[in-house]
C-alpha cells in the first residue's frame, strides 16, 4: 500500500481504517455493539450486561454512538422513563467488520505470554 500524501493544506489525508479503529477503540464501544447484536436493549439492561460502566459514562457513550449513527434510541415511555437502544444498519455493518477482524486475529495473533517469573 502506498504511503498517502499530505493534502494541500499539509494535513494527513483521511484514512478510513484509522478512523474505524479509533471509533472501535473508544471504551465500551466494542462491548456495546456486541451486546446490541442480541437485539433491542433498555438502558438498565445494557448497564447490567456491561458490569463496570457507570451510568454517566454509558449515557455519554450511547449518545456518541447515536451521533455516529451506529445506535438508534427510541423513547417508549416518559413516565416511567423507558428508552430502548438498537443497532442501526451502519452499526450492524460495523459488527460484521469486527467479526472479520476477530477471525483474522484468531488466525494470525497469538495470546500474550505470561511475564517471566509470574505464576498464574
Amino acid at each position: 500500500m502506498a504511503r498517502p500524501k499530505k493534502t494541500e493544506d499539509g494535513a494527513a489525508p483521511f484514512c478510513p481504517v484509522k478512523a474505524t479503529l479509533y471509533l472501535l477503540g473508544r471504551k465500551w464501544t466494542l462491548l456495546l455493539i456486541m451486546e446490541l447484536m442480541g437485539g433491542v436493549k433498555r438502558f438498565n439492561e445494557l448497564s447490567h450486561a456491561l458490569g463496570g460502566v457507570n451510568s454517566r459514562t454509558l449515557r455519554e457513550r450511547l449518545r456518541i454512538m447515536e451521533k455516529e449513527q451506529l445506535v438508534s434510541r427510541r423513547v417508549v415511555s416518559h413516565i416511567p422513563p423507558w428508552v430502548e437502544y438498537s443497532l442501526t444498519p451502519k452499526g450492524r455493518a460495523l459488527f460484521k467488520a469486527m467479526d472479520d477482524l476477530s477471525h483474522w486475529g484468531r488466525r494470525w495473533m497469538k495470546p500474550p505470554r505470561p511475564a517471566a517469573g509470574k505464576s498464574r
